[in-house]
Formats: C-alpha cells, sequence, structure tokens
C-alpha cells in the first residue's frame, strides 16, 4: 500500500482527495493533507480522516508518507517541488508543472540530484477516446498528419477568479491558455509531434484579471502539418465544449465533449468492420470538466511505482508544453511568430 500526502487543499484537491481517501485506487490511500490555510486543511483531513498540517515540513517529518502530490498554485509549483525533493519520495505535481522554463529546469535538475521520481498530472492522455485516437495514431492509420485542432470553450465567470487572488495573475496563474488550455495543448503536441513556430493573439474579454480569458493559436510543427488552439473561459452560460481532432491523409478523428471524453468523428481509408459501434463505446458523460482521467492517472502511477515502469510523463516531457506555452506568450506580446526551441524574453508568465 502506497501512502499518499496531498501539498496544497485548494479547488483541485477535491478530486485528487476524494480518489485517494474512498478507496478508488487500488493500492493507494491518503494519509496526511496540509494547506497554509488551515481551514481548508482541516476540512480535507476531517472529512478522510486522516491528520491536516499548516507546514509540509511538519507534516514530512510526521508519518510514512510514500508519495507527495503537489497541488498549490501553479507559481508555486517549483518552489514546493524544489523543497520537496530533498525528502527523497515520490513527487507528484499538477499542471502546469512550472510557468517558467527556468523553473521547470530547476524541477527536473533537483529531482534528479535528489533521486526523487518526478510525476506530472496529465490525466486527458488517459481518457478512453484519447487512448483509442493516440492507438491509431501508433498504428500508421492516419497517414500524412496535415492538421490538429483544439478547443477549450469554457465559462469561468468573475466568481470563479475571485475566489482566489492568484488566479488569473501572471505571477501565479497566466490565464487560459496556461491554466484551463494547458492539458489541451499538452494532447495536440503529444499527438502531432514536435512544433515548429507558433503565432498567437489574446484578449481579455469578459473578467476583470491580469491575463487572457480568450486566445488563438497558429502552429507548424516539424512534419509540416499545421495546428490551431482555440481557448476561451469567455463562453456563457455554461462550458461548450473541449476537444481535439486530427486530419491525415488517410483519416480523420474528432474527439470532443466539454473533456474530451467522447468520440464524435472516426473516419478512415481502412475502415474495419469490428469497428462498428466505436462511437458509443469510446464515448463516457463525465459529471464535469475533470472527466474520469485522474483516475486512470492514479493507477498508472501505482503502477510505475510498484512494478518500476516508465511514466507516461516525467519531468522532461511535462517541459515540452511549458515551452510550448511561453513560445505562445512570447508570440503575443510581440506579434511576431516565434520559432521553437525559444528562450522567453517578453513573456510575462511568471513574473
Amino acid at each position: 500500500m502506497l501512502n499518499f500526502a496531498l501539498v496544497g487543499c485548494g479547488r483541485i484537491a477535491k478530486r485528487h482527495s476524494e480518489l485517494l481517501g474512498l478507496d478508488q485506487i487500488p493500492g493507494a490511500q491518503l494519509v496526511a493533507v496540509c494547506d497554509i490555510v488551515k481551514s481548508k486543511a482541516v476540512m480535507i483531513g476531517d472529512r478522510f480522516n486522516v491528520p491536516a498540517f499548516t507546514d509540509m515540513h511538519d507534516m514530512m517529518s510526521g508519518g510514512d508518507i510514500d508519495v507527495v502530490v503537489v497541488l498549490t498554485e501553479s507559481g508555486h509549483h517549483a518552489k514546493h517541488i524544489k523543497e520537496l525533493a530533498k525528502y527523497g519520495k515520490v513527487l507528484v505535481v499538477e499542471k502546469p508543472m512550472a510557468l517558467t522554463l527556468n523553473d521547470a529546469d530547476a524541477m527536473i535538475a533537483v529531482c534528479e540530484a535528489s533521486g526523487s521520481r518526478l510525476f506530472v498530472v496529465k490525466q486527458n492522455r488517459f481518457n478512453v477516446p484519447i487512448l483509442k485516437l493516440r492507438e491509431a495514431l501508433d498504428e500508421g492509420r492516419f497517414g500524412n498528419l496535415i492538421m490538429g485542432t483544439v478547443r477549450v470553450r469554457w465559462c469561468r465567470d468573475q466568481s470563479y477568479y475571485d475566489q482566489d487572488p492568484w488566479r488569473g495573475t501572471w505571477a501565479m496563474d497566466g490565464g487560459v491558455l496556461t491554466n484551463q488550455a494547458s492539458h489541451h495543448i499538452d494532447l495536440l503536441e503529444w499527438m502531432m509531434g514536435e512544433v515548429e513556430s507558433v503565432f498567437a493573439k489574446s484578449t481579455t474579454a469578459l473578467v476583470d484579471i491580469e491575463a487572457e480569458d480568450t486566445g488563438v493559436v497558429l502552429l507548424k510543427f516539424k512534419s509540416g502539418a499545421l495546428g490551431l488552439i482555440e481557448a476561451t473561459t469567455a463562453a456563457r452560460p455554461k462550458n461548450l465544449e473541449g476537444s481535439i481532432s486530427l486530419l491525415g491523409a488517410t483519416g480523420t478523428v474528432e474527439v470532443g465533449g466539454f473533456a474530451v471524453n467522447k468520440l464524435r468523428t472516426w473516419n478512415f481509408a481502412d475502415g474495419r468492420q469490428e469497428e462498428e459501434g466505436l462511437m458509443e463505446t469510446y464515448s463516457v458523460n463525465p459529471p464535469n470538466v475533470y472527466g474520469f482521467g485522474h483516475e486512470m492517472y492514479y493507477k498508472h502511477v501505482v503502477d510505475c511505482l510498484v512494478n518500476d515502469k516508465p511514466q507516461s510523463v516525467d519531468g522532461h516531457e511535462g517541459r515540452k508544453s511549458i515551452q510550448l506555452i511561453n513560445a505562445i506568450y512570447e508570440s503575443i506580446e510581440t506579434g511576431k511568430e516565434v520559432f521553437l526551441p525559444m528562450k522567453p524574453v517578453h513573456s510575462r508568465l511568471g513574473r
């Protein structure tokens, strides 16, 4: 049995604590929680009958912990990972792993030096239709990829951003492209391959925050394929969709729903009889935008640790989308096409 502890008891901690605290992950259990706001830690601690701390170092010295899950503000991920790495435990960090490339690199370096294995949460990679899409891609059924598109059309009104003072700030959070769309950006890059360049525009349309609530990005991949990212939290009055579509010379697939959870289109030149009914089999109806991916992700973490398997997203893999997101903000600030790899100069993210 692996003992998990949570650092950070905000909004996303509800999902993580329920999975670990309600015995939904075989081989894993919640043993401690921590938040600098005592009431937040106590609320989760009391619900699952585990000790609640306001200092993560007190927590680490006071119990038998195997895995620490960092769920703090995005801008604090690097700081907390660097402090926790000295304990030599397995570390899991929510998306995005960091806001700046320097922080991402520091996290990777400190974990490698201390022997702490680093997992980056990318739960949408484990959605049932996404796994089926990746299977078709690996089998070469698309032929040459022509275009990939992700769309995030979600609703986050002012009350969402007012819940915590760090939301929507450059120093701690970023906008829709860094926060809500980061999983979708990861999926696009994972499917389409390395990005050659980006050109982006953004605006803050309906809420009072520092960063953007709406953005569009044109991408060119090293393969020659093109890509498009459309992301907004200005959909009203409710969430509309979170989707990805891939178009190739010999096939087209779209995964839609509001959490990349429903197979909408599955068309290939080499149509297979056994794939009749595929649309129903590979579509699920999750209760919220988090979907069911976190459960599969935690099962993956346990499998990797118990059976010594490589993780789907380590620090180096997680860094890829951080570089891409910083390149997007660089393009927004300069009004120019930005080529990768790059070191941001004008991007305000993480500052």
